[in-house]
């Protein structure tokens, strides 16, 4: 059975939004190879658009979008070569490596889990929620950033019931981001 881990980046007042992190080069780095440890990366609709729009290479020419910065070409290429599965109840079609999770998305993930291989990823905010709630996540990493941003999104907001985990790994970055990686207990 392999594993799935959740990665997330969130602010000291819990917020989740992906623009109020630190975007540095030592940061994205751990990113790509936290990604690079997954067989294939899960996704509800909108983070997958998300991560669309700002990591895949133009279909056409081949090439990144202009605001890419080459220290962030790492990352952007481990995103982009990355096999991934979406849920979605509203998205048509797909492509970019990727294909539907149909059905209950439990139980999908689930099945995925059965498979052989070395793991899989789960980002976003809406689908970790649903999966944690069903104990499906094996690792949580929670990338904390020394930043108060005073509005939402809020990590787990909304889960039925407290999630008691422990401490397995913790490591500090020179912008003063923490990452602390926890299993459920």
């Amino acid at each position: 059975m392999r594993p799935l881990r959740y990665s997330i980046n969130v602010t000291l007042d819990g917020c989740v939004d992906h623009r109020e992190g630190i975007a540095d080069e030592e940061l994205r780095r751990r990113a790509a190879q936290s990604i690079a440890r997954a067989d294939a990366l899960i996704f509800g609709r909108v983070t997958y658009r998300m991560m669309e729009e700002a990591w895949r290479r133009d279909p056409t020419t081949g090439t990144w979008p202009e605001w890419l910065e080459p220290w962030m070409e790492p990352f952007a290429q481990t995103m982009d070569s990355a096999k991934k599965y979406v849920v979605s109840s509203t998205l048509q079609s797909l492509d970019w490596n990727a294909e539907f999770l149909r059905g209950d998305p439990g139980e999908a993930v689930r099945a995925l889990k059965e498979e052989p291989g070395e793991g899989l990823y789960v980002g976003g905010v809406t689908l970790p929620l649903y999966l944690a709630d069903r104990g499906l996540i094996d690792e949580y990493e929670f990338v904390v950033h020394p930043r108060v941003a005073g509005h939402g999104p809020t990590l787990f907001a909304g889960l039925s019931k407290p999630l008691d985990l422990r401490l397995i790994d913790r490591v500090e970055y020179g912008s003063g981001a923490v990452a602390l990686r926890y299993v459920p207990r």
